[in-house]
């Protein structure tokens, strides 16, 4: 990228700016990359208005405006020097060139649901590209596609589908707060999953910014990079600005239900039934599992509860012969479905009130709390007495807030091959399970990971092996993490395996190609296949 030489008049105005605001600098660093911001953004006031500094009265409430787990809310949590808050692509370029000449790291947040918290933390100097402004959508309807901006969220993505179209959808992730920008990069999944594969799946453009500066599109990036930030976490290779998405036909009416039964219900036995069946259903059935522990309704006592959500792309006189059919071990009736059109099972699949759609909008997320969540692969159905280990699990103290999610494959997944893009987790595996564990007290952290950790080891009998398999956007650092600055390829493969299996080769590669020092990187980012970094690569 050529960065153009500034006036005189440039210069003094980038240090009237910088100073007469009282934009207190910590640092020789962070003075020198605010100074080389203001020098190299061809529109110096708006640069001043798009970026937060601890000494600004903004700075807490934009860097808290997206944080999702309160593992890394916390007052010993590395901050950012500074947080950028760009409103157009322009305004990115100066951000990368600045921080490569400083020697700081970037990290990239779109909806800021990291798991790890990646987005906007790190151990390294640091600034924060929070992409909350970066938010266009674009239908077109006879197309059947968008261009949604790395910043929007998933409910306004599902918002403005149905403003134009309610026969038209997209196959993401259930939670509306999701930034898409992470969410895709990483895969995505959704309820329709199994009639249309990941969201990842289903896109057939993208825009990106390069180590360089350069804003490259599908057909400048090249197919191999195009085929790595869908599926390979885009983090690693540049900044995603926007994805072009094909939509897909729903049908103008689904059908929902939310069926569940405790263990003296047969709870038990139904879910083993449901392993060996779910991933066969028609693909426009998905049936998810919730397990969780509760209160018993008969006598108070705790029991464990599984849960059984639905979509069906289609109407309940023809979902319930096929429920007869498949699954009558559910007892599923007429009065347990409800008929509604897509939009709407998005609201009621993330459990808000069917209703007015403009909640979609809502970009924040009520109730944070502490979190840890783990992810395995299941290609076997396991033994009801493996079942019965895991409920016993969820009586220990610490399950009081956990909940598993068994998400069912087949259908369109089994027909996509693994290396089509990097998520490798397709035909073979019967269903995805999602560990969650929740608690309100910092003090208390140590005691429920480790009961996620305990709950995790139980279950390596009855997952997958070499490796064992995981979902990169539930990123994991217990799985394993790289080395500050040089990290080999044998330490990275000890996580990138379990995310990628025989893609993750490709990934670096890639990585090694169009970032050669490195610059784009996190605990869990591609490695490069040698180490010999420039001094803006360290």
């Amino acid at each position: 990228m050529v960065m153009k030489t500034p006036s005189i008049c440039s210069i003094l105005f980038a240090f009237f700016v910088l100073f007469s605001c009282s934009w207190t600098v910590s640092s020789h660093g962070h003075d020198d990359f605010l100074q080389c911001l203001s020098l190299q953004s061809k529109d110096h006031t708006s640069i001043s208005n798009i970026f937060y500094t601890p000494e600004n009265s903004s700075y807490s409430s934009i860097l808290n405006f997206s944080v999702q787990n309160l593992r890394f809310a916390s007052e010993t949590t590395p901050k950012p020097l500074v947080i950028i808050t760009p409103v157009n692509e322009s305004q990115i370029q100066p951000v990368i060139y600045c921080a490569k000449e400083n020697g700081m790291q970037i990290r990239v947040r779109s909806g800021g649901h990291d798991l790890e918290g990646l987005s906007y933390t790190s151990e390294e100097p640091f600034v924060i590209l929070d992409l909350v402004n970066l938010r266009e959508i674009n239908i077109d309807v006879e197309k059947k596609t968008a261009w949604v901006q790395a910043g929007a969220r998933l409910g306004e993505l599902y918002y403005r589908i149905a403003e134009k179209s309610r026969t038209l959808g997209f196959p993401g992730g259930v939670c509306p707060t999701v930034g898409a920008g992470g969410h895709i990069s990483g895969g995505g999944y959704g309820t329709l999953i199994r009639k249309y594969g990941l969201a990842a799946d289903n896109v057939i453009d993208a825009r990106i910014i390069d180590v360089n500066g350069r804003i490259l599109d599908r057909k400048s990036m090249g197919d191999d990079l195009f085929w790595a930030i869908r599926g390979g976490g885009g983090a690693s290779f540049g900044v995603i600005l926007a994805w072009k998405l094909q939509l897909v036909d729903v049908p103008e009416k689904v059908t929902v239900f939310t069926i569940s039964r405790t263990v003296e219900q047969d709870a038990t036995n139904i879910v083993h039934r449901w392993q060996y069946i779910a991933h066969k259903f028609d693909e426009d059935l998905v049936i998810i599992v919730y397990i969780r522990r509760v209160n018993s309704s008969q006598d108070g006592k705790r029991t464990i509860q599984a849960t059984f959500q639905s979509l069906f792309l289609g109407g309940v006189d023809r979902l319930l012969p096929l429920m007869q059919q498949s699954f009558p071990e559910l007892g599923l009736q007429r009065e347990d479905c409800t008929e509604m059109s897509w939009i709407e099972s998005a609201l009621y699949i993330y459990g808000l009130p069917v209703g007015p759609l403009d909640v979609l909008l809502n970009r924040t997320q009520a109730n944070i709390r502490y979190l840890k969540v783990k992810a395995d692969y299941v290609q076997k159905p396991i033994s009801k007495n493996g079942l019965e280990g895991i409920w016993k699990r969820f009586f220990e103290e610490e399950a009081e807030d956990a909940q598993l999610l068994f998400f069912p494959y087949g259908g369109r997944m089994d027909e996509i091959s693994e290396s089509a893009i990097p998520f490798p987790h397709r035909a073979g595996n019967l269903y995805k399970i999602n560990y969650a564990v929740y608690w309100d007290e910092e003090e208390e952290s140590e005691r429920y990971l480790n009961w996620s950790r305990r709950l995790y080891g139980y279950m390596a009998p009855y997952v997958t092996k070499f490796p064992r398999a995981t979902y990169i956007n539930y990123r994991d650092l217990d799985i394993g993490v790289n080395n500050k600055g040089n990290t080999s390829y044998a330490q990275a493969s000890i996580w990138g395996l379990k995310y990628f299996k025989n893609n993750f080769n490709k990934l670096v590669h890639v990585k090694t190609k169009v970032d050669p020092t490195n610059f784009f990187r996190n605990e869990q980012s591609i490695p490069i296949l040698y180490s010999k970094w420039t001094k803006n690569g360290k």
